[in-house]
């Protein structure tokens, strides 16, 4: 990983990914008092057919370093997604306001969409998963992401960019190697 200053100019330091990712381990909610002004929200954009960008709030969860969201195949992300893979998810924290630009993909292993249904559930979401292992069901969802079963996918990252909003402040762009 590397990770560049963009607020060098205000003497301002890099800031750590691991304080970062501390807070995203703890747990991103959209449960009122979770986080944010009042809680976390988790905005999606992916890349409409005329290369604009399409943005909706996604109850996305961050789980083993990644962000994971999920939805329904006839939503308009779920197909920009299937079009055009390149996504950026962004969240609200108390201590910084994140972008993640990446790589969005539906996950087909039944062992990592158990996972993620878990810790969804743990959340507050009650969601299963379903008989074919990679689809989820749930007593309620948002109505906009259709009928179950619902995709998981997962966001791989390229970049990401931290502006703290507490001191000693500054802004990061980490850029992620393989």
């Amino acid at each position: 990983m590397k990770a560049k200053n963009l607020d060098d100019s205000q003497g301002m330091q890099i800031q750590d990914w691991k304080t970062v990712t501390a807070v995203l381990d703890s747990g991103i909610t959209q449960a009122p008092d979770t986080g944010g002004p009042n809680r976390y929200t988790t905005w999606l954009t992916t890349l409409n057919a005329d290369g604009s960008p399409h943005v909706t709030p996604v109850g996305a969860a961050w789980v083993d370093g990644e962000f994971w969201f999920q939805t329904g195949d006839t939503t308009h992300k779920a197909k920009n997604i299937a079009r055009d893979p390149r996504s950026v998810l962004s969240v609200s924290a108390h201590d910084f306001d994140l972008v993640v630009e990446g790589v969005a993909e539906q996950v087909g292993d039944p062992a990592a969409v158990a996972r993620v249904a878990e810790v969804w559930a743990a959340g507050g979401w009650p969601c299963t998963v379903d008989d074919s292992g990679i689809g989820l069901t749930a007593p309620f969802n948002a109505p906009a992401v259709g009928p179950a079963p619902w995709h998981v996918y997962r966001i791989t990252a390229r970049s990401a960019v931290s502006v703290s909003t507490v001191e000693p402040g500054g802004t990061t762009r980490w850029t992620f190697t393989d």
